[in-house]
């Protein structure tokens, strides 16, 4: 396992809207205050959004399986940001469920705000790391330089 050691710089606390895209929304407000590398807690509702539950197959490259909704659903999630070539990349994995349905897994796909969404980044400073690409698996993953 490769691990750097950092520290907490600011914390930001912000709410979201009815309609505004989940992952849109988290990545404009972290580049817009310089926030390269955070740990990310969300609760709140989602109108929509389509979520990857795991792979169709569990080896390489990744082909992700989808569930999507379209009817207001609680969430409760954590989620990490870290910069790759185009800036910073949410990368968030949450509970989200309606009556009896849950789904976990990460939403995607036009995720959506249904009424209200409440979100806390803890901003992590020292730490050198970035999404990268992986070819073996097709995805971009966490590398940490030193």
């Amino acid at each position: 396992m490769d691990y750097s050691i950092g520290r907490m710089g600011r914390v930001v606390v912000a709410r979201g809207f009815e309609g505004e895209d989940l992952y849109g929304e988290i990545e404009s407000l972290a580049a817009k205050e310089d926030i390269a590398c955070a740990a990310v807690v969300i609760v709140g509702g989602l109108r929509r959004a389509k979520v990857v539950v795991g792979p169709k197959n569990p080896t390489g490259p990744i082909e992700p399986t989808y569930r999507e909704f379209d009817d207001a659903r609680e969430i409760a999630g954590v989620g990490t940001i870290f910069r790759d070539e185009s800036g910073p990349k949410l990368h968030l994995h949450a509970g989200i469920g309606r009556g009896d349905e849950a789904i976990v897994g990460c939403p995607r796909g036009g995720a959506s705000v249904f009424c209200v969404l409440e979100v806390v980044l803890f901003e992590i400073l020292g730490v050198d790391a970035a999404r990268e690409p992986d070819p073996e698996l097709g995805l971009k993953l966490l590398t940490l330089h030193k």
